[in-house]
Order: C-alpha cells, then sequence, then structure tokens
C-alpha cells in the first residue's frame, strides 16, 4: 500500500512537471514567432504573424493543473508552509495533539473542496461547457484535472494523518528537524 500512495504522488508530480513543460513549449513557440517576425521586420520582409491561439487562456489551465497535481508530493516532501515556530513550542505529547488536528482539519476541508471541484467538472461536463476564448476549450477538463489534484491531496493528507496517529510524526519532520538544527548551530 505505501508503494502505491508514494507511486500515486509521484504521478502527480510528473503531472505537474508536464503541465508546466507545456506552459514553456507554448510560451516559447510563441516567444519565437515574435522574434522571428521582428527579424522579418527589419529586414523589410513579410512578417508570418504565427499566433498560438488561446495561449493566456490555455496556459491559465494549464498552471492551474500543475498547481493542483504538485500539492500531495510537495506535502510528503515538507514543502508546504507550516507554522513549525508555533509546533516548536510545544511538547512532544501537545505537539502531537496539534499535528493530528491539523491534518485532521486539513483532510476534512480537501475533501470537502475535492468533492465541489468534482461536482463543478461534471456540471460542466453534463452542460458542455466551453471556453469563451477563439479555441472553444471543454471546461470540463481542466476542472477535472483540478479535482483529481485535489483529491491525491486529500489521500495525502489522510495518509498522514494515519502516519502521525501510529508514528507520532509526520514523514517529513524529520526534514523540518534538520533545517531547525541548520539554524541553531
Amino acid at each position: 500500500m505505501r508503494r502505491a500512495l508514494d507511486n500515486l504522488y509521484r504521478l502527480a508530480l510528473w503531472a505537474s512537471a508536464l503541465c508546466l513543460v507545456a506552459i514553456a513549449l507554448m510560451v516559447g513557440v510563441q516567444l519565437a514567432a515574435r522574434l522571428i517576425d521582428g527579424a522579418l521586420a527589419l529586414l523589410h520582409l513579410p512578417r508570418t504573424d504565427f499566433v498560438v491561439l488561446s495561449l493566456n487562456e490555455i496556459c491559465g489551465y494549464l498552471l492551474a493543473a500543475a498547481s493542483f497535481f504538485a500539492l500531495a508530493g510537495t506535502l510528503k516532501a515538507g514543502a508546504h508552509i507550516r507554522v513549525t515556530l508555533v509546533l516548536a513550542a510545544l511538547g512532544e505529547r501537545a505537539r502531537w495533539y496539534a499535528e493530528l488536528w491539523a491534518f485532521g482539519f486539513a483532510a476534512a476541508a480537501a475533501g470537502y473542496m475535492t468533492g465541489h471541484l468534482a461536482n463543478f467538472a461534471w456540471v460542466s461536463f453534463r452542460f458542455h461547457e466551453v471556453s469563451p476564448g477563439v479555441i472553444r476549450v471543454p471546461l470540463a477538463y481542466p476542472q477535472a484535472a483540478m479535482a483529481i489534484g485535489a483529491l491525491i491531496f486529500t489521500i495525502a493528507l489522510v495518509d498522514e494523518f494515519f502516519i502521525v496517529a501510529s508514528r507520532g510524526r509526520p514523514t517529513f519532520r524529520t526534514a523540518e528537524d534538520a533545517i531547525t538544527l541548520g539554524k541553531e548551530g
């Protein structure tokens, strides 16, 4: 089970990275086309006027998908912002309760968000809603990507909740302790 969950988080991070690569490629193509048109204009040659249609809109959808797909992996890596200053002031038992409560509450909130994102995507799919741009993107696709990312994040929060309940420490606490010790030393 542990291997399957870790692979799920890794897969989500790869999906996030692919979304960012797609953004970079599309923006790069658009930038190259503008540079070529600028060079052609300097040479008094006809411009190509090449444009990636709906670039801003599609990049926005990809950025939203990348952000949601990255949530679980960054949580498991300990890269989310946490209030370690408060947690460090607590004793081990109080810190255990605080972390257990935080992961439980966060899992419930993420589950609630996931349900609404999934419903949002389902309604868009049922009513064939499309974006208003030049390229009419079915809105269910970017919304479904957000819902899937939120679902994986919810799974990661529940996973951490059970890890804290059984082991007493989140998986990334060792990294936090090392950073804290590094600042003191």
